[in-house]
């Protein structure tokens, strides 16, 4: 296993139409990142992962895209993106962007030449199917929508959505199609950017004759198909291979056997990847599932690929609230996810607002959530007869509008995010949960976490150690060791609202001396783990 500075980084993602507005619209924009770029320098973070800043009618929050080569008005210009750029680079930050190839917005150029006629030279760059039936093409069904099909009166043939209506799916097939996309690569590397993130990279390819399902409500028909890994090695042969880039791929629907045809350093393909065994799998803490997901994945990958970390993100509940516990035990809790992410093997990604312990958010009505998933879903379900308010309350907890409300910089009016009125309402407790009194607090969950990015640069065993899970088959304690060059450490977790004791192996013994990073201000007892208490040992 080699070793690379993006093994070695910590991931700050930025969904910039949530971090910072300067110029009072209600959206963060670009210059907003520019802005309070000393402040993710300050937390020690290594990359920033810019959410899409494309073109966009903006349906889906900048993934769907109407311009690959242009900078939504929304964020900016194509020149402050420029100078964020440079100042990444100055202070020693890399950037990388969002790639979003599976499809595009219906307001696209290629789209709006595709739908013109059946002979329109790009009408086989989408994905077109006749009815079948008199119905749509399969029983299919979409991330947002009952159906992947939208029929078009104009050339009476149905195309193929596995998101959005206006979100129609690109024609992998098609080389023109893949040639054009890694023309655009290139043009975003050439300016300088350190990598990409790849938006659902493993949805590129369909299945050969779209047969129906059997169980069309298990979406995983639609990734990892055959083709994928065709795809992807092209495009490392054709871009990827001539440029230092970093690569991590959003890849749902896989388990370890299959995540290593991804990132396998022999395959040449894609560095790192996002997999959903947790996000998707586990809609509240099972920790026995946790540790078994660690394991595989660990036994999958040792030696052979990288894996990534993460709890939360965009499109996934904040994890204190998800994860842990966000009231009595908030700042703990945060700090024992922190503390949990940066010392499991792989990289460690920080989603804005994570690192002050942000939580999420339950509106009142429907009209508040801007999370079209959850918007479409609710009208699906209401529309059955079902009760609006029950449909609500079963919506709200996983809503990707937890973890998209803005950043809470201070206790001013708007949390200091914008002098405008946000785009998406405050969570309403930003008075104690800032940036402001983060800082201030020289035990917050901010200088956690900056504790354990320094820790990380310091000592290789983060990194590159060995594994080794000590506490099977308990679901509170989480123990493990990490092991490198005849250095061990051990990671120590009770991930519950209770004490819980603990014995450790003969062969290990701690004490207060080798304690690195505990989130208690003292260890009450020896044997005991305090309700969400974390400790970092080195033997």
């Amino acid at each position: 296993m080699k070793r690379t500075w993006w093994k070695e980084a910590v991931v700050y993602q930025v969904y910039w139409r949530s971090f910072f507005d300067t110029d009072g619209d209600g959206y963060g924009d670009l210059e907003g990142v520019i802005q309070k770029m000393d402040y993710i320098k300050k937390l020690g973070a290594d990359v920033i992962w810019l959410n899409p800043i494309y073109e966009s009618p903006d349906l889906d929050n900048g993934y769907d895209i109407s311009d690959y080569r242009s900078v939504m008005k929304k964020a900016g210009t194509m020149e402050t993106w420029e100078r964020l750029l440079n100042a990444a680079h100055s202070k020693g930050l890399k950037l990388i962007m969002d790639l979003v190839v599976n499809h595009t917005s219906d307001q696209h150029p290629w789209f709006i030449e595709s739908r013109s006629s059946k002979d329109n030279p790009k009408r086989d760059w989408y994905i077109w199917k006749d009815a079948v039936n008199g119905r749509e093409p399969n029983n299919w069904r979409s991330y947002f929508s009952p159906s992947v099909w939208e029929f078009d009166e104009k050339t009476d043939q149905y195309y193929m959505h596995s998101f959005a209506v206006q979100q129609p799916d690109l024609n992998w097939e098609n080389p023109e199609v893949r040639e054009e996309i890694y023309s655009m690569m290139k043009f975003w590397l050439d300016k300088g950017i350190d990598g990409f993130r790849m938006d659902v990279i493993n949805l590129l390819a369909k299945q050969k004759g779209f047969p129906d399902s059997d169980y069309p409500e298990n979406i995983d028909y639609l990734g990892n198909n055959p083709g994928i890994h065709d795809y992807l090695q092209e495009m490392n042969e054709k871009v990827l291979r001539h440029y230092d880039a970093m690569t991590v791929g959003e890849i749902p629907f896989v388990a370890p056997e299959d995540g290593l045809k991804y990132v396998g350093e022999d395959r040449h393909e894609l560095n790192t990847l996002f997999h959903f065994q947790v996000a998707d799998d586990m809609p509240s803490w099972e920790m026995l599932r946790y540790k078994e997901i660690q394991q595989t994945w660990y036994d999958g990958l040792h030696g052979k690929g990288w894996n990534s970390q993460f709890l939360n993100n965009h499109d996934h509940t904040r994890q204190v609230t998800r994860y842990g516990n966000d009231k009595k035990y908030r700042i703990e809790s945060a700090k024992l996810l922190a503390a949990m992410v940066h010392t499991l093997p792989g990289m460690p990604y920080i989603f804005q607002g994570e690192e002050i312990g942000m939580t999420g958010v339950r509106f009142d009505t429907i009209g508040e959530y801007h999370d079209i998933a959850m918007k479409n879903k609710y009208e699906e379900e209401t529309s059955k007869g079902r009760d609006p308010q029950e449909v609500l309350h079963e919506l709200q907890p996983l809503s990707r509008d937890n973890s998209r409300t803005p950043m809470q910089w201070n206790s001013s009016e708007n949390a200091g995010f914008s002098e405008g009125k946000p785009w998406l309402n405050m969570n309403p407790n930003y008075k104690e949960i800032n940036v402001e009194n983060a800082l201030n607090d020289s035990n917050s969950v901010f200088y956690f976490y900056q504790k354990l990015i320094s820790l990380r640069k310091e000592h290789d065993v983060m990194v590159y150690g060995d594994y080794k899970d000590l506490s099977e088959g308990d679901a509170k304690l989480y123990i493990y060791s990490r092991s490198l060059n005849g250095v061990t450490w051990l990671i120590m977790l009770n991930h519950s609202d209770e004490p819980s004791s603990f014995s450790l192996p003969a062969f290990l013994t701690v004490n207060e001396d080798n304690l690195i990073l505990g989130n208690y201000p003292a260890i009450s007892g020896q044997n005991v783990l305090q309700p969400h208490e974390a400790r970092i040992y080195q033997l």
